[in-house]
């Protein structure tokens, strides 16, 4: 210490934090020596307690204001240091500040997926995250459980077991609700609620912390799920099954043209779907004003280039095979073959394959 800051430390010595972080939990104040003078100035702002800890003990503790140290406002500590004789000689204390104003805007959210039993889609994973708040609430305990000798604990510091326990006790919430999946964005805020009250009672007494806010943002379920969810939502929208089949064949088309290949599917495809408007239009496949009828079942698979295409009835397989695209060695399959079959192999197709003997040319007369 220089001479201009040792004669400044006998003339005035002012305890204080201008907290410009936003995100500090406890900060020491650093002193020479951790020696603090008798008559010294202390200034707690608002939304900060000062804690005065010796020998690793709390000793007193401040709230909001400006307070000069002396033998009357240190009871504690001027009866463990000698105070209470009147001496005025400096005494090695360490002061804590800490934060007891919200600090917000702290995110968690599940490592992990949550395996719960749903009533609808049985087994299910489901992650979920939000935000929530901070608060000390009990500065002692703060001091004795999570910062010990630290010098400057930030939240990030805190964060990591805050989420932990947040995580288990949502895990716990939903097994114990037991709420379908699909109702679970109904109740984000009851849940919202009852989580933090959860989370409270686990830190409450024993970290000296409370959580004035926590909000669950989403639940979501695994992406296989979700796509799933989303074909049985426009198979629902869509109602027929018929018409989802051709709306499926449509875009295999329109996907095969586009990379260039698969011209046996493509016509294939086109013949099906060109079947099924003159089926749905009154003077083209049945008389005007007649009722649609719904299209024969659908029997056979065809492999094309790799891709199994269909199911098409046994019409519009003859048609493949008349137009060449279907060929004695393009794979069938249908609910009575054991597995893919070559057409020329199948009974029902193999007379549609066979060729018909060519004369010998006539002998020279």
């Amino acid at each position: 210490m220089g001479l201009f800051g040792k004669l400044r430390g006998e003339l005035i010595d002012i305890v204080e934090w201008i907290d410009d972080s936003r995100n500090t939990l406890v900060w020491r104040f650093p002193r020479y020596q951790n020696e603090i003078k008798q008559g010294a100035q202390l200034i707690v702002r608002p939304g900060q307690l000062a804690i005065f800890v010796l020998h690793g003990k709390v000793a007193d503790v401040f709230e909001p204001g400006t307070h000069t140290l002396n033998t009357q406002n240190l009871p504690i500590l001027s009866t463990i240091a000698g105070w209470k004789y009147g001496f005025n000689s400096p005494i090695k204390s360490e002061v804590y500040f800490v934060t007891t104003r919200q600090i917000t805007d702290l995110k968690w959210g599940t490592p992990n997926p949550i395996m719960l039993r749903d009533p609808e889609f049985g087994p299910i994973r489901l992650r979920a995250f939000g935000v929530y708040a901070l608060k000390a609430v009990d500065p002692k305990a703060l001091l004795t459980e999570l910062i010990g000798t630290d010098g400057i604990v930030e939240t990030d510091e805190v964060s990591e077991l805050m989420r932990s326990i947040i995580a288990s006790a949502m895990a716990d919430m939903l097994a114990e609700k037991q709420v379908a999946a699909l109702d679970l964005a109904s109740k984000y805020n009851e849940f919202s609620e009852q989580l933090r009250a959860y989370v409270q009672e686990r830190i409450d007494d024993e970290y000296g912390l409370a959580i004035p806010q926590l909000i669950i943002v989403n639940i979501s379920l695994p992406e296989a799920v979700e796509r799933a969810l989303d074909t049985r939502t426009s198979m629902g929208v869509l109602g027929d099954m018929t018409r989802f089949q051709q709306y499926s064949l449509g875009e295999a088309m329109r996907e095969s043209a586009k990379n260039g290949g698969g011209g046996e599917g493509l016509g294939l495809g086109m013949g099906v779907a060109m079947a099924g408007r003159m089926m749905s239009t009154p003077g083209i496949g049945m008389p005007a004003g007649a009722a649609a009828s719904p299209p024969p079942l659908p029997a056979w698979h065809v492999a094309v280039n790799g891709q199994a295409q269909g199911p098409f009835p046994s019409e519009q397989v003859q048609q493949g095979i008349a137009a060449g695209r279907i060929t004695a060695e393009t794979l069938l399959w249908a609910p009575q073959l054991s597995g893919w079959t070559a057409a020329a192999l199948i009974p029902e197709w193999a007379g549609s394959f066979q060729k018909t003997a060519t004369p010998p040319p006539l002998p020279p007369q």
